[in-house]
């Protein structure tokens, strides 16, 4: 029997330091540790690895602190677009869903479209009516926004209004005599996506994505986060991994499935895999980011190659592990 482990990311990018409080610290922490408590509270109880990793990503949707379902970042036009993708490893089924405005949890229509349709991505109004039709909750636009958030878009647009902007050193800020930004990963620009990867007692595992885009970007553009492969993949022979970056050059790189690829292919570790990827081939383009990933016995690895990223895991019957800087 495997020992069970989830593990979680709230995104990755340049920290601020400078801009973190104690207190503003210990809020982070304690929302990645309960979220991992409550994965590790369902592989505990027998449930399975996808289980887990939508519980999780449930929970860091619900979470104001994150960008991915309440708390979302704006388009350029002021308005909300959601994605999710989740995947099992066990029967290689995924779903995935993107530019959706009033599904208050993407990944759980994302599990609906793997479980309940012949089909794999659904996008816009076919998604909506989707989850709609399976009775998930349907909330308001507003619903996703927050005062923070529109202040970063405002921010962002007088900065420079063609930008869509990923990531930022926060210290740089600091340096030109300019204001910290309020978010330790300088929420105006973090690569904003939430995920989850899980092994059961069983072996099987499983990877879910989720996220509200980039700040400023183009309505209608698409990154990795729900595209099966380059945000998310689950493999029983190998691994579950789930992405956040820039997501164009996760794209180019199928980064996710890369891992999987290394591994079953050249016969790489989890962690030599994952490392590849994130250290040597995403920066051949300028890629930047992280990944969590997880195999079918038990190991772990978190790599990333900015300053830090949102990050925790925890093995049933252990403590939660979590951090954020490096």
């Amino acid at each position: 029997m495997i020992q069970p482990v989830i593990a979680i990311h709230g995104g990755a990018g340049a920290m601020s330091r400078a801009a973190m409080s104690p207190e503003k610290e210990q809020e982070y922490l304690q929302a990645l540790r309960s979220i991992v408590q409550a994965g590790q509270a369902v592989l505990a109880q027998g449930g399975s690895a996808l289980d887990a990793v939508t519980e999780a990503v449930r929970l860091l949707e619900d979470c104001p602190l994150f960008n991915a379902g309440h708390g979302a970042v704006f388009t350029s036009a002021g308005t909300h677009e959601l994605d999710a993708s989740i995947m099992d490893g066990a029967t290689l089924r995924s779903g995935a869903i993107a530019n959706v405005n009033c599904v208050r949890n993407p990944v759980l229509a994302a599990r609906k479209v793997m479980e309940n349709s012949k089909h794999v991505f659904f996008v816009g109004d076919g998604a909506v009516d989707l989850a709609r039709g399976e009775g998930l909750d349907i909330v308001d636009p507003s619903y996703f926004s927050t005062e923070a958030r529109r202040e970063q878009l405002l921010r962002v647009q007088r900065e420079n209004p063609e930008a869509a902007v990923l990531d930022h050193d926060g210290q740089a800020l600091v340096a030109r005599g300019q204001p910290a930004p309020a978010d330790p990963l300088d929420a105006d620009k973090k690569f904003g996506t939430v995920g989850a990867v899980a092994v059961d007692a069983q072996g099987n595992v499983a990877a879910a994505t989720s996220t509200g885009g980039i700040t400023n970007k183009q309505v209608g553009r698409v990154g990795d986060a729900p595209l099966i492969g380059a945000g998310c993949y689950a493999n029983n022979r190998t691994c579950a991994v789930s992405t956040t970056g820039t997501g164009e050059m996760f794209i180019r790189m199928v980064a996710a499935y890369d891992v999987s690829a290394l591994m079953e292919y050249q016969g790489a570790s989890l962690e030599a895999a994952a490392s590849r990827v994130v250290h040597e081939k995403l920066p051949t383009i300028e890629g930047k980011g992280g990944l969590i990933a997880v195999d079918g016995q038990g190991n772990v690895t978190l790599p990333f190659n900015t300053e830090g990223m949102y990050r925790g895991y925890g093995r049933v019957g252990e403590d939660a592990v979590v951090a954020i800087y490096r």
